[in-house]
């Protein structure tokens, strides 16, 4: 089962902590989706939304599990051996109009036989998310790299990784 949005659904003008809680699942599910290589399950993750990185835009769910296929290098386990650890979160829930706003930090780690377990980068999400049928959904997100390591067993050459320029995107 891939989920696209997490389980828990606040009605309109609902409990402002179940949305908190249900947003946090939606982060945490797109970091579960990357490390299991489930990049169709991520394509329905951003279904309706945006993906932003590098400057470039990518939308809707075809598109976002397109860009992970031809980006990510994946195993014989079909992951690509990493753990992105989201912390820092900060959401801001505003209930009468469906919308929310969150922001993040993320780390990924990467370990191989022949390579050691390490980080490879370390960066900001910015999100926004609005609520379809009593359910939040991911509308747009925006990924930062701040401290960018040998991402070269994570990510095919050529793939767009460029440092975060500082003011873009103040924590």
């Amino acid at each position: 089962m891939t989920p696209t949005t997490s389980p828990t659904a606040s009605p309109n003008g609902g409990d402002p902590a179940a949305s908190r809680r249900a947003i946090e699942d939606v982060i945490i599910t797109y970091a579960r989706l990357v490390d299991t290589g489930d990049f169709a399950g991520l394509g329905s993750l951003f279904a309706d939304a945006d993906f932003v990185a590098s400057g470039q835009t990518v939308t809707g769910g075809e598109a976002v599990e397109t860009l992970f296929r031809q980006m990510v290098i994946t195993y014989a386990d079909g992951t690509p051996r990493t753990k992105h650890v989201t912390t820092n979160l900060l959401v801001d829930v505003d209930e009468e109009a469906g919308t929310a706003t969150a922001r993040s930090y993320y780390t990924v780690l990467q370990s191989l036989p022949d390579l050691p377990l390490q980080i490879i980068v370390a960066g900001r999400y910015r999100d926004r998310f609005t609520r379809h049928d009593g359910r939040w959904r991911l509308a747009e997100r925006h990924l930062y790299f701040d401290l960018v390591g040998d991402v070269s067993h994570h990510l095919r050459a050529g793939a767009p990784v460029e440092d975060s320029d500082a003011g873009s995107a103040a924590a």
